[in-house]
């Protein structure tokens, strides 16, 4: 009988014939919708049931029949328990073209372009060793033995790593063996049930040009006997290592981190370059977690603009003057808008580091600053969080109608709301769409829409 519902631990024979957002098979069962996670489409297996609704229904791979030529052996030992990759199991060409299609479907679907032209995915040559900062939930085995990893997938059980193939390989030796100092010091690990103990989380981050290493412990509590001392002999050990701070997040919550960070030993920043510019990066300031896919595509939207050098961009959501600050060496006059205080404090540390003067950064809500700056710009560049732009934002763009908008984002269907939005009176058009793909071995995709005023 057609869409007759799936019992809880009934094994059924699928053909994976999609990739849903989320990074599941999609396959169907007398019609019947079924969601299997790590499969790949083309694979033939058999599944059971672990959760059946009215419409759809999910289950787990019981055994692969036959598997799919997109289907590859993953570079990881843990990659079929652990959360923080999807895709390791396909092919990086697959993993690609199916990201591309949810950008071409976002804009369809969603945004309501039937023709839409998408561009083939920037990537570099490394679907591994990319992540240039790995922030990893601390807990205790069993046995009492300090871990440091990623979730379950759909759990809050840690997968114990000592390597993590998509960091950047330079940070390797560091995630083992700061476990290694964590237990021999003693210090308690906190638990999310009861809210007792200190440490949360151990974060690493790298400037991929510069190899420069910041080393961050989030904790409940800024008393940790002995890290004065444990944090200097750190600094003697790893030469690429500059700073090592505390981040204080007293919060029952599942926020990483909390709003004060203290440097115990070293600099609170490390240096990086981007784009040609020297940037300082602090341990708790946004910062693209892939440098070289992130270039790939600033150089892609400049070619696009064809600057002249007389232009004047306002650069919102603009964080420590990623992107402001190498447009600002093209042109005539950048302004940066950013919620986050700290940030624009770093931005303006950035602008005199590389004495650029042409740039200024206003601190506050982009839906309030845009329509405050009094400043006819010729280019407005969006890179906003990954629910999208305010309304009041999308309104004020059309009022200013600067020649260009240039919106990147991390979701495409938040993506193709907004650009839908700024194009239905006409005064827009989608001139170029460009993916990014800065997580490979996941489901998660950049892009990036310039529109033309018409």
């Amino acid at each position: 009988m057609k869409n007759q519902k799936l019992q809880q631990g009934q094994v059924v024979e699928l053909e994976i014939t999609d990739l849903n957002t989320s990074g599941e098979g999609v396959g169907r069962h007398e019609g019947k919708v079924v969601f299997v996670p790590n499969t790949v489409t083309g694979d033939r297996l058999t599944a059971k049931i672990i959760q059946s609704k009215a419409k759809f229904a999910r289950g787990r791979i019981e055994q692969l029949l036959t598997t799919s030529p997109q289907r590859i052996r993953p570079q990881c030992i843990v990659a079929d328990k652990c959360g923080g990759c999807q895709w390791q199991h396909i092919a990086p060409d697959y993993q690609r073209e199916a990201k591309r299609q949810q950008v071409i479907q976002a804009f369809q679907r969603i945004g309501g372009f039937e023709d839409i032209q998408v561009q083939p995915i920037l990537h570099t040559s490394n679907s591994l060793n990319y992540r240039n900062k790995s922030t990893y939930p601390l807990a205790r085995s069993t046995t009492g033995q300090v871990q440091a990893g990623y979730y379950r997938y759909s759990s809050h059980k840690l997968v114990n790593l000592n390597q993590c193939p998509v960091q950047d390989e330079r940070l390797n030796p560091l995630l083992k063996e700061i476990k290694q100092d964590i237990q021999q010091q003693g210090w308690s690990i906190y638990n999310e049930t009861n809210h007792q103990g200190k440490l949360r989380h151990l974060s690493l981050r790298i400037g991929s040009n510069t190899g420069e290493i910041l080393l961050t412990l989030v904790t409940k509590d800024q008393k940790l006997t002995g890290i004065e001392e444990q944090a200097q002999l750190w600094l003697d050990k790893y030469p690429r290592l500059v700073g090592v701070c505390l981040n204080i997040n007293r919060d029952r919550t599942n926020a990483i981190l909390g709003a004060t960070t203290y440097t115990i030993a070293g600099k609170p920043y490390l240096r990086e370059i981007f784009a040609g510019v020297e940037l300082h990066i602090a341990a708790d300031t946004f910062f693209q977690v892939n440098t070289s896919a992130a270039e790939l595509l600033f150089q892609a939207i400049v070619e696009q603009l064809n600057l002249t050098g007389d232009e004047t961009i306002i650069d919102a959501y603009c964080g420590i003057g990623t992107f402001s600050l190498p447009l600002a060496q093209k042109v005539r006059q950048v302004v940066g808008i950013e919620i986050n205080p700290a940030s624009i404090q770093q931005a303006q540390k950035n602008a005199v580091l590389n004495q650029i003067n042409n740039v200024t950064f206003n601190t506050g809500q982009v839906k309030n600053c845009l329509e405050q700056i009094e400043l006819k710009p010729d280019i407005v560049l969006l890179d906003p969080p990954r629910k999208g732009c305010d309304i009041k934002v999308t309104a004020t763009l059309l009022n200013l109608q600067p020649s260009y908008i240039v919106y990147i984002s991390c979701k495409p269907a938040t993506l193709a709301r907004d650009i839908q939005l700024l194009c239905q009176s006409d005064i827009y058009q989608p001139i170029y769409i460009q993916p990014a793909d800065f997580f490979p071995q996941t489901t998660h995709i950049e892009c990036c829409a310039i529109l033309k005023k018409q």
